[in-house]
């Protein structure tokens, strides 16, 4: 087991109910919003969020000396917990931090009290190969995921081809303009607010090169995911999808499908990122879902 330092934050009372909020792949836990999360501690929730192993103020690791897995990063999910002393929690989790909760729920259904995924795909689905395919220009077999939308896969392409930026303002710019993607066409997009969030991660970050770890992780085993096991959820489930989401369309119905009694919400105007405009819904919806 290597012993990764991980950066975690909690507020709101510790008798309150427990939430631990999972982010995505290669993502800082403070992309979950301050005024969500107060949102959430106002409505009576201990809320936890943490930045994922070589992400933010989390350690970095040499992946060369010391290569690990997405077994390893869903394994830190359980250590975070116990460095909380929860021995159960709700999980919400977006987009790669949802494959993270649906794989904890399955193999530890002890520990999840509820799960809320939001602008995830279903476990197993193999959403990563459908968007290395939709990348490479390359058909998608029967029967796989949605791809993302096209101006997703334009921008990728683009930014594979791309030499690396030059320097701290020119990264934050590309970082501004992934978030602009991101956030979709359906709501306003804040610019002014968007440069302070990249400027924060930027300027937070151990190491902002080594979020390419968890690529390498994914690579060094790519049968991470367990494949038709979602049946087993036991946890009551919340999925959450934009109308407007560019990564993962579609895939939250899947989810809710898979899983037995799982609800499906759509949030309007919303894309892949958790805007404003959208934080009383959520947190409304959060709320009474890990009411009791």
């Amino acid at each position: 087991m290597q012993n990764v330092n991980i950066w975690s934050e909690e507020f709101g009372a510790e008798t309150d109910t427990p939430i631990l909020l999972i982010m995505g792949s290669m993502s800082q836990g403070i992309l979950w919003p301050d005024e969500f999360v107060g949102r959430l501690t106002a409505g009576g929730r201990r809320v936890i969020r943490y930045d994922h192993r070589d992400t933010g103020m989390s350690g970095t690791v040499d992946f060369e000396a010391e290569p690990y897995t997405w077994d390893d990063i869903k394994n830190d999910v359980y250590r975070v917990m116990d460095n909380h002393g929860l021995e159960s929690a709700h999980l919400v989790c977006h987009s790669a931090g949802g494959l993270l909760g649906q794989f904890v729920a399955v193999e530890r259904p002890e520990r999840v009290r509820s799960l809320t995924v939001i602008g995830s795909s279903p476990l197993g689905g193999g959403e990563g190969l459908v968007i290395m395919r939709a990348l490479l220009g390359q058909p998608q077999p029967e029967g796989s995921l949605p791809e993302p939308a096209p101006e997703f896969v334009a921008f990728y392409r683009t930014l594979m081809a791309a030499p690396p930026p030059a320097d701290r303002r020119a990264r934050i710019d590309g970082m501004i303009a992934e978030q602009r993607l991101l956030h979709g066409t359906g709501l306003p997009f804040d610019e002014d607010a968007a440069r302070r969030l990249q400027e924060r991660i930027y300027d937070r970050a151990r190491d902002l090169s080594a979020v390419a770890n968890h690529r390498l992780a994914a690579m060094a085993k790519p049968d991470f995911e367990p494949v038709g096991v979602l049946h087993q959820v036991k946890a009551p489930t919340l999925v959450i999808e934009g109308s407007h989401e560019p990564v993962k369309p579609g895939h939250s119905a899947i989810i809710a499908e898979q899983i037995p009694g799982a609800r499906l919400m759509i949030v309007a105007g919303m894309g892949h990122t958790l805007p404003p405009e959208a934080h009383e819904e959520l947190a409304a919806a959060i709320l009474a879902h890990t009411a009791g």
